[in-house]
């Protein structure tokens, strides 16, 4: 594998890897000062050509993204963006600081390119703007084949919230998959570090995020590798009941899919699951924790108001679990290979045991 260099932000190639502020305003003066008069000139002008700025590199027109995508003759299109880019937020990360960031980005862009991951999922948003661009393209349309070879995705949130994005334009299989940046607004972060982008909550300021628009537009591409994942479990021999209770899962653990009993992969007396991931999985008792912190974020959102709270709620749910007394509190579980057999497949199709050694 090579070096990476974390003083340059790498966008993925699959993968790479906010607010309000105050604008000056008159206040019913009746007799302008001509200094004051000169100073609202400036900055009128200034806020005039910075928003040229940002429609000329990142800015989608509206009829790309809409339902009939439908181009109207009377409307003179703007060059081709630098680098058009989607936005994704994941509005209840970074401590509720995704609501400001959502504000911010909404005010810079086309609102209809910037989208709640709590309102609306990336599969329907994706899913509607390829089509789009497919029957743009299919009637001679060479802005929306341009934007398409230029575009960019930003997603923000956390390592789940970037990996549900990859695993959606991993899935859809395009030809030319838009890299993806990662703004770091998460509990921990590990996937957006890795890659040159931090590991602290951004800022939500308008400065902040031009700030990150312009790296993303500069970032290198870098590939990553994605894992595919099967699961078998043993069906119960009481009953047909599956053995996993329900469970409200985060939106990024929805690619897990049982596999279907007539599916070649299916094995009799078995429940099996597939899947992927693409920085860690993890299975036992630190995945049990990591639901518990998501369910208690759900249930308890104004709780959750910063990264550093997060990381202490984290902590706290991972000592009553007793993850950091395992063996001791539970003896049974003291290395994975006492309650499953993990494999790997090998390059020719060979299933080949891992070795897990004890500690």
């Amino acid at each position: 594998m090579d070096r990476l260099d974390f003083s340059t932000p790498k966008i993925l190639k699959w993968f790479t890897g906010a607010g309000h502020t105050n604008k000056g305003k008159v206040i019913g003066i009746s007799q302008p000062n001509p200094l004051f008069s000169q100073v609202q000139l400036v900055m009128a002008t200034s806020e005039s050509n910075f928003n040229e700025d940002i429609k000329k590199d990142f800015y989608i027109p509206t009829y790309i993204l809409s339902e009939d995508a439908s181009q109207s003759d009377d409307v003179k299109l703007p060059d081709v963006p630098t680098c058009p880019v989607l936005v994704f937020i994941n509005s209840k990360s970074g401590g509720q600081l995704g609501g400001d960031l959502l504000n911010t980005y909404q005010s810079l862009l086309n609102k209809y390119q910037v989208f709640d991951l709590g309102k609306e999922t990336p599969d329907s948003v994706l899913h509607r703007l390829y089509l789009n661009l497919e029957k743009l393209k299919n009637n001679g349309d060479e802005f929306a084949a341009k934007l398409e070879e230029r575009l960019r995705i930003i997603v923000a949130g956390g390592d789940g919230t970037a990996g549900w994005l990859l695993g959606v334009v991993s899935d859809l299989k395009l030809s030319q998959p838009p890299p993806i940046a990662t703004v770091p607004l998460g509990t921990g972060n590990n996937l957006p570090f890795s890659f040159g982008w931090g590991k602290k909550n951004p800022g939500t300021d308008q400065n902040s995020v031009i700030s990150f628009l312009k790296k993303v537009m500069d970032a290198k591409e870098m590939k990553i590798d994605s894992w595919h994942i099967l699961m078998r479990m043993r069906a119960s021999k009481e009953g047909c009941c599956d053995p996993i209770a329900p469970l409200e899962l985060p939106h990024s653990l929805h690619a897990f899919h049982r596999v279907s009993p007539s599916d070649d992969l299916n094995v009799e007396g078995c429940h099996t699951f597939r899947g992927g991931f693409w920085n860690y999985f993890s299975m036992g008792m630190d995945a049990q924790v990591s639901y518990a912190f998501h369910s208690e974020r759900k249930m308890h959102p104004e709780k959750f108001k910063n990264q550093l709270v997060n990381q202490s709620t984290y902590a706290r749910l991972g000592c009553t679990q007793g993850w950091f007394f395992a063996s001791l509190v539970h003896p049974s579980s003291r290395n994975i290979a006492q309650l499953a057999k993990v494999k790997i497949m090998k390059k020719h199709g060979e299933w080949q045991d891992l070795d897990i050694p004890h500690r």
